[in-house]
């Protein structure tokens, strides 16, 4: 087999049907008087970005809550002895933010 030097070049994207973004759950459609969750890893950066949130949050919906659950280790929630602790804290909240302080 002789190369003759010509390539043949394909193109990365694939024909594909375009399917509408959504997230992986309902969103909240308003965040008047509702509790937000802030969930963070244990990286040192986590508290520091869920503080600035909470705080620009604040600003912008004066009635909403807050309600705190921190990961430790960084494992998995459902991998630890904190599931059940997670479970009721998640059935307090109307949305969650999570941040991973990586």
């Amino acid at each position: 087999m002789e190369n003759d030097g010509t390539y043949e070049v394909l193109n990365p994207w694939a024909d594909a049907d375009p399917v509408p973004l959504k997230g992986i759950s309902e969103r909240v459609p308003d965040l008047a008087g509702r509790t937000i969750g802030l969930f963070r890893n244990s990286k040192r950066a986590a508290p520091l970005v869920l503080s600035a949130v909470q705080s620009r949050l604040q600003k912008l919906h004066p009635d909403i809550a807050f309600s705190d659950f921190a990961l430790m280790p960084n494992a998995g929630v459902l991998e630890t002895e904190d599931k059940d602790r997670f479970e009721d804290w998640v059935k307090g909240v109307d949305t969650v933010i999570l941040a991973y302080g990586d």
